[in-house]
């Protein structure tokens, strides 16, 4: 499917807190949805550390004391999932409205679309056995605490290890989808943070890096520039550098307090959105 071409912004963050990077993704939703913002791509990292939890993910799953301990932040994602580790990686989101012929056909299409795209860029990167996973049987499922753990429809894959982890969620007549691609580092870490969590073991055996499956250091940057080129190439989205507008800037500071868990510990509803 060929697509009109269209002129996104594009956001390069800088390194922020959890509760920030999802206050500003949510904030843009909520500009797009008023016609106060433009389709977005944005770009971004994490400073402090950070283990996001799924929307409805419970906090009791957290070992909230050995975050404090380590210096690792808990925030809650408006997107639903389970829990990942933000350390190392790339972090993308996307940004538009519904009615935009990429978001056709629903969740799992637009999914597969953007999947394409990061298959390509992968590729491009000097990693060709990337491969989506097929989508499964909702019985087998499981009811992991981790998002890497196991890859769900569409997401990204390397030897049958994962490699990408991506979420939507629509609201307002928008399409968020944010994801995570782990430059280098250890998949097992995430189990520190969480209570009766996976084995270690488990989690890299399941799991993989870009650095160990390009089999050499890949920057952030040079991943963001293979997706704008797959995303331009396949998806036909021209994005072209801007800034957040005061709206979503206003906005920031009121979700940035309602998804910071670690801070509002018995005062954050589970369902704040």
């Amino acid at each position: 499917m060929s697509f009109p071409t269209a002129r996104w912004r594009l956001l390069w963050s800088p390194p922020a807190d959890g509760a920030m990077n999802m206050a500003v993704d949510v904030a843009i939703v909520e500009a797009v949805a008023a016609g106060e913002a433009p389709p977005t791509l944005r770009f971004y990292r994490w400073d402090p550390p950070c283990l996001s939890l799924g929307r409805r993910q419970p906090v009791d799953d957290v070992d909230l004391a050995r975050c404090r301990m380590d210096g690792v932040e808990v925030a809650r994602r408006p997107t639903g999932g389970r829990a990942i580790l933000h350390v190392d990686e790339l972090t993308y989101s996307v940004i538009f409205p519904e009615s935009d012929p990429r978001a056709a056909g629903g969740v799992l299409e637009t999914f597969r679309r953007f999947a394409e795209a990061f298959v390509q860029a992968l590729r491009d990167l000097g990693i060709p056995e990337v491969a989506l996973a097929p989508r499964l049987d909702p019985a087998a499922r499981g009811d992991g605490f981790v998002c890497f753990e196991v890859p769900t429809d569409y997401e990204l894959t390397v030897r049958g290890r994962k490699i990408m982890g991506s979420a939507q969620w629509r609201h307002r007549g928008v399409v968020l989808q944010h994801g995570s691609l782990p430059l280098e580092g250890d998949p097992g870490t995430i189990a520190v943070y969480l209570k009766n969590g996976p084995d270690p073991e488990r989690l890299r055996r399941r799991a993989i890096t870009l650095r160990e499956a390009a089999g050499r250091p890949v920057t952030f940057e040079e991943a963001a520039a293979a997706i704008m080129e797959a995303f331009r190439s396949l998806l036909a989205i021209e994005a072209q550098p801007g800034d957040l507008t005061p709206e979503e800037r206003r906005r920031i500071p009121v979700w940035r307090e309602r998804l910071s868990v670690l801070r509002q510990v018995g005062a954050v509803p589970a369902e704040p959105f």
